[in-house]
């Protein structure tokens, strides 16, 4: 046949003693010799040979068990068929619906219906959408009951291009969707030495591309990830938050709004009493993905506020709890809250104007260095939120109506005793310092002196360098500012050689080299503190060379 020699109509002429023979396994054989050489010279096949042989094999679908394989393998080369006529390729599908079994039959053959279904789609589209509901309907006999991972992946794969290239689901919506979630958590171990290489993650990929890929299936997904969310199993649950966020992306407020408060309550369970930080982190993204989606949704005038209600209930739930710092449950309340902040400025400024006061009460009431820390870094985790969203407006920011007193927090955490407190009051100083109009003039002298205090005099190492590392990333932001207060401080403490003694009994760079370094992060800046330290070098060479000669 390749050589030209014979056609393929030809050597089903020769084969005819065999296609008619009345012994299933001859026939069978006959079929099988027949689909090897059509499976190798498809490409040369005429129209009209393809057209016979399409009718010749659909008719052999009716025939004994032990031929349908073979049919179904010369039904998979013509499938492949460029010169295929219209209306084939749902004659033979048709074909398939109505006469195969498919999950009575072997993997290596319901795999091969999988890709003659998959050869198809992608080259006879609008053939296929002409079956119009009838097509999704047919497909779900086929695959309903799969069990083989090899042929999971395939059949998952179609569900999704008939989503995606928008195939009519009609009446069959709740079909398709049990048809697939049956398998949902995904539960497969593969067996050692696989030689397929089919992981548990590329099912669970594949399966959640599906759950995931339309708001048809929103009514009977929530309900089924509420419920597994419930599961003892670990996985489940991480594959249920994991489906939810990637379900968010797509969904809206009319989809989501039945099933809010269970979602809620599931998330915030699932926080307040894990044990497993995985289950955690996935919960909070979920959380953020919730509120991110409700963000989007465009409100008409007559239409609840979901995004503002759904706050609501998370404030009710975690405020209390940030007033008890020495609880278990301040930073399970204080994630969920930030989390839910971070996913859009409405939700961020909804939040912060009933969290943000509280914290800086709580601060004052609580005098200890251990709780003031708690609270503190509660308070940076939202201050670091405001930098997501750039320049603050007045009329808007909650942050800058209460500019003063977070101010006056900061700056006393940088003299309390504790170095832990000091530690976390320079991080909030840094982020402070990054948002653009925050600091005042006399603010912004505060913080140098307080930068330069800190990495001169304090004796721990840890606040001393993170004071440099403050001032190296403040000094581009605020260049005049520090050339204008810090480095002139930093001359004179080299010109008073106080530290010499410090040096050589502690054996480490001078803080004052390594703090007039921290801060030549400015062109500006480097203009001013080379000369100072050049300067400096000189003594120090000219005292060696003094000791040198006595």
């Amino acid at each position: 046949v390749k050589d030209g020699s014979w056609t393929v109509l030809q050597l089903v002429e020769a084969l005819g003693s065999c296609l008619e023979n009345t012994d299933p396994r001859t026939r069978g054989r006959g079929i099988q010799l027949l689909s090897q050489v059509l499976l190798q010279c498809y490409s040369l096949l005429q129209e009209k040979e393809v057209l016979h042989l399409v009718l010749f094999y659909e008719n052999r679908l009716q025939d004994h068990h032990l031929v349908i394989p073979s049919v179904l393998q010369g039904l998979r080369a013509l499938s492949m068929c460029e010169v295929l006529s219209p209306g084939l390729a749902v004659s033979v599908l048709k074909a398939i619906f109505q006469e195969v079994h498919v999950q009575s039959l072997l993997q290596l053959d319901r795999h091969t219906v999988y890709s003659i279904i998959t050869n198809f789609m992608g080259t006879r589209e609008e053939e296929l959408k002409g079956l119009g509901a009838d097509f999704t309907f047919g497909f779900i006999q086929v695959m309903d009951g799969e069990k083989d991972p090899r042929n999971l992946l395939v059949a998952f794969q179609i569900v999704r291009d008939l989503i995606a290239k928008n195939y009519a689901l009609g009446p069959f919506v709740e079909e398709l969707f049990e048809v697939t979630s049956c398998y949902f958590p995904i539960d497969f171990t593969p067996p050692p030495n696989d030689p397929h290489g089919i992981q548990r993650e590329d099912l669970i990929l594949s399966l959640r591309a599906v759950l995931a890929s339309t708001t048809q299936f929103a009514e009977f997904l929530l309900p089924l990830l509420i419920e597994k969310l419930d599961s003892e199993l670990q996985s489940a649950k991480l594959d249920s938050l994991q489906t939810l966020t990637a379900c968010c992306a797509i969904y809206g407020q009319k989809e989501l709004q039945e099933f809010l408060p269970s979602l809620w309550s599931s998330l915030r369970r699932e926080v307040f009493q894990t044990a497993s930080e995985k289950v955690e982190a996935e919960c909070l993204s979920a959380l953020h993905a919730l509120s991110a989606c409700l963000s989007r949704s465009v409100l008409s005038s007559d239409t609840e506020d979901l995004l503002d209600s759904f706050l609501s209930s998370i404030l009710q739930d975690c405020r209390h709890h940030l007033c008890e710092p020495d609880m278990k449950l301040v930073w399970p309340s204080a994630k969920l809250l930030q989390a839910a902040a971070s996913a859009s400025l409405r939700a961020y400024h909804r939040l912060t104007s009933s969290v943000l006061p509280l914290l800086l009460e709580q601060y004052t009431k609580h005098p200890q260095s251990s709780q003031r820390r708690t609270i503190l870094e509660m308070l940076l985790g939202f201050l670091e939120l405001q930098q997501k969203w750039g320049r603050m407006e007045e009329d808007e920011s909650v942050l800058l109506s209460l500019q003063a007193p977070v101010c006056s927090v900061v700056f006393s955490a940088l003299t309390d005793p504790s170095a832990q407190l000091q530690l976390v009051g320079i991080r909030a100083l840094t982020v402070l310092g990054s948002l653009q109009g925050f600091l005042s003039p006399s603010d912004l002298e505060l913080v140098v002196d307080h930068l330069i205090r800190l990495a001169l005099r304090e004796e721990d190492s840890q606040s001393s360098e993170a004071a440099m590392e403050a001032a190296g990333s403040l000094a581009p932001i605020y260049p005049k500012v520090f050339s204008g207060r810090m480095v002139p401080r930093l001359q004179e403490e080299l010109q008073s050689g106080w530290w010499l003694p410090f040096l050589e009994a502690r054996g480490r760079p001078c803080l004052v080299l390594a703090t007039s370094l921290s801060v030549s992060t400015h062109t500006s800046i480097v203009g001013e503190t080379i000369p100072v330290l050049l300067q400096h070098l000189r003594k120090v060479q000219k005292g060696n060379a003094a000791r040198g000669r006595q």
